[in-house]
């Protein structure tokens, strides 16, 4: 072990965890210093909102802290049916079912549906939990160039016709690269093939399309699954699965991340479940608008080719060597900023970034800030 952490060091891969004090994502001390925070996927700002705090706390007087088991086993809670329900009525699904996290979300359900003799075909740029999943299903894994149809049409063409059952993967917007999927072309090409469409919505809900209701909703297509987690703009933690009611029995009886684990602490569902009444309602669209202001505003002040996508709150600035995203952000961090690093495995050989986050959280004249200390770091 220490040979690896030694050979991690010599790539400049070597990776530890930032002590963190303070109860806002943007403004907060890292190892004693104070500094503005670009790194959290807090876009919204709601996970230091008093609502949130009093929810949770209603609910540890009214059903305790732990669930002590798993849903099956120690039974539902209120704060989790309120909170399924809540999320079922948003979103215009049959059901939801909760999980602990994200990651056991995209593990739970691709390991339950698909299987020896299936296809799961994926994005190239998946989140690793999606990867992960496809590996754990026993599943013929296949990916596609990123954002590429011409790419997946090519793999479900050769592939999909010895394939038993086929489930075409993909993010909606993705969380390094902040781009978005063709999702309307992604749902005619799963309905020609046959193939099953799951959608991660994870950075998108609560952040983009009608309300907050994601990017499929946008794009008005209905997955046949779509997944969601309470970790990002929702300010709390958790996952969920949406769709048919058939969907929710299935995963309930055969997905090993639900059935073999502690449910969800209550006081989080119900402070998740505060931030959803948060996102639906005037607040939420405000909030949404604060966004939608600061991410025009950085984009703006930087130079054209390190913009990204329009309206995406995610901005990579992709810089290449491991080594110099690190130095990148060490300079950035001597300014006042905590954006950290991001290199292989978490992305691409060759492609080292700044990842850098917004929120609703940020006051103009940090982003504006930022934008003067990034622009000398962009590769010319």
């Amino acid at each position: 072990m220490q040979a690896d952490l030694v050979s991690l060091e010599a790539q400049d891969r070597f990776r530890s965890c930032p002590a963190l004090s303070g109860p806002s994502r943007t403004s907060l001390t890292v190892d004693g210093q104070s500094l503005l925070s670009f790194c959290s996927n807090d876009y919204l700002g709601l996970s230091g909102h008093p609502a949130l705090a009093s929810a949770s706390t209603a609910a540890i007087a009214r059903s305790g802290f732990g669930a002590g088991a798993s849903r099956l086993v120690a039974g539902d809670l209120p704060e989790h049916r309120e909170l399924e329900a809540g999320l079922s009525s948003f979103l215009d699904v049959e059901a939801v079912l909760l999980f602990p996290s994200g990651y056991q979300t995209n593990l739970g359900v691709l390991a339950a549906l698909a299987g020896p003799g299936d296809l799961v075909l994926c994005d190239h740029a998946n989140h690793a939990s999606i990867i992960d999943a496809c590996r754990l299903s026993r599943a013929r894994p296949t990916f596609y160039r990123h954002l590429d149809l011409s790419s997946a049409e090519k793999r479900l063409l050769a592939l999909a016709p010895a394939a038993r059952r086929k489930f075409l993967v993909t993010e909606s917007l993705f969380g390094m690269d902040g781009d978005i999927a063709p999702l309307p072309a992604l749902a005619s090409l799963a309905q020609k093939h046959g193939a099953a469409l799951v959608v991660d919505e994870a950075h998108a809900l609560g952040v983009l399309g009608p309300g907050g209701r994601g990017l499929c909703h946008q794009a008005g297509i209905r997955p046949d699954v779509l997944i969601g987690t309470l970790g990002k703009a929702f300010g709390v933690a958790g996952g969920f699965a949406a769709g048919s009611g058939t969907l929710r029995k299935y995963l309930v009886n055969h997905s090993r991340t639900f059935i073999f684990t502690t449910a969800p602490p209550p006081p989080v569902a119900a402070a998740a479940l505060a931030a959803l009444d948060i996102i639906r309602g005037n607040d939420g669209n405000a909030r949404r608008e604060a966004l939608a202001d600061r991410i025009l505003q950085l984009q703006s002040r930087l130079p054209s080719k390190a913009r990204g996508q329009p309206g995406s709150p995610i901005l990579p600035i992709i810089l290449g060597p491991d080594r110099a995203a690190v130095a990148a952000s060490l300079v950035l961090r001597a300014r006042g900023f905590f954006v950290q690093p991001i290199r292989p495995p978490t992305v691409p050989q060759g492609t080292a970034r700044l990842r850098i986050t917004l929120s609703a959280g940020h006051h103009p004249k940090d982003v504006d800030s930022l934008a003067q200390a990034l622009t000398p770091l962009i590769p010319q």
